[in-house]
C-alpha cells in the first residue's frame, strides 16, 4: 500500500507534513511549526505519530515539538551537525545516511545554505523529498547562515533526484516567488504559466505546496542558473553557474 502524504498549514505561512504508512500504522511528522493544527489532523484520521523529521533549526520548524511529543510519544531525528542547537534527538543523522520508516528507505541529505546544518529526507518510495528551507516552490531559502557555494551544491545534490519527486518545502512564498522569477526568466512560457496557476490557488485559498521537481527545474529560477536565456539577461554569458546563482539570490533579497 503506498504511503500517504498530508500537507498541514501552520503559523501565518509554515508547512508540516505527515507521512503515514497504513500497513504498519507508522506516521512520520516533518518539522514542527505549531502544534495545534498537527495534532488536529492526526486526531481525526486517529494516526500516531511515531517519528518527528526536523529539517534544521529555526523556531518556525521545531517550536510546536514539546506539545506533539506529550501527545505522541514519538521518535525524534534530526542532523547530527546541528545536534546543538536542535531539540533533543534520538537520532542525528549525517548526509546520505540512511534509515528505514515502515520498510521503507529514508536518505538523509546534506542541504546546507540557508543554514549550516540543514537536511532534507527522501523517500523513494513515497516519490517524496521533504526540503523546508532548501529548495522551496519557485525559491531557495535566504543564507542566513551558509554561502551561494553552498546553497548551489545543496541545490545540485536535490536536482539529481527524479523529476516526478514531489517536493515538500516549508513556506507559502510562491506568490511572491513568483512575482521576482519573472523579472528574472520573463520570456518562460511555463514560468508565465505556473504564475497564473498560482494566482488563481491563492484566490481560491489553495495551497502552492508541494509542487514537483520537474516543475521547478523548469520555471524556478534559483536551478536555471545554467540557462543562456538567463544568463544573457543578467549579463553574465561567461560566468560559471555559481556566480550566477549568487547574482539571483543578491536580486531576491533586495527584491
Amino acid at each position: 500500500m503506498a504511503l500517504e502524504l498530508v500537507t498541514i498549514p501552520c503559523l501565518s505561512d509554515n508547512y508540516a507534513f505527515l507521512l503515514h504508512d497504513d500497513e504498519s500504522g507508522a506516521t512520520a511528522l516533518v518539522d514542527i511549526p505549531e502544534a495545534a493544527p498537527i495534532l488536529a489532523v492526526a486526531d481525526a484520521r486517529d494516526w500516531a505519530i511515531t517519528e518527528v523529521w526536523i529539517t534544521h533549526h529555526h523556531a518556525d520548524h521545531v517550536q510546536g515539538l514539546p506539545e506533539v511529543l506529550t501527545a505522541h510519544g514519538a521518535v525524534v531525528r534530526g542532523g547530527a551537525a546541528d545536534a546543538h542547537r536542535l531539540p533533543p534527538l534520538d537520532h542525528a543523522h549525517a548526509g546520505e545516511e540512511t534509515f528505514e520508516f515502515a520498510g521503507h528507505t529514508v536518505r538523509v541529505i546534506d542541504v546546507p545554505g540557508h543554514t549550516t546544518g540543514h537536511i532534507a529526507y527522501h523517500v523513494a518510495a513515497a516519490g517524496v523529498v521533504f526540503t523546508a528551507d532548501s529548495l522551496m516552490a519557485l525559491g531557495c531559502g535566504r543564507l542566513f547562515e551558509g554561502t551561494a557555494e553552498q546553497m548551489w551544491a545543496s541545490l545540485q545534490r536535490l536536482m539529481a533526484l527524479p523529476s516526478e519527486t514531489t517536493v515538500c518545502s516549508g513556506h507559502e512564498y510562491t506568490a511572491s516567488n513568483a512575482k521576482f522569477a519573472l523579472t528574472i526568466d520573463p520570456d518562460n512560457s511555463d514560468l508565465i504559466s505556473r504564475s497564473m496557476a498560482i494566482d488563481a490557488a491563492r484566490a481560491a485559498g489553495e495551497a502552492t505546496v508541494p509542487s514537483t521537481l520537474a516543475l521547478e527545474m523548469a520555471t524556478n529560477p534559483f536551478l536555471r542558473a545554467s540557462d543562456p536565456n538567463i544568463r544573457a539577461r543578467l549579463g553574465m554569458t561567461d560566468a560559471s553557474d555559481v556566480q550566477v546563482f549568487a547574482e539571483i539570490r543578491a536580486r531576491k533579497d533586495a527584491f
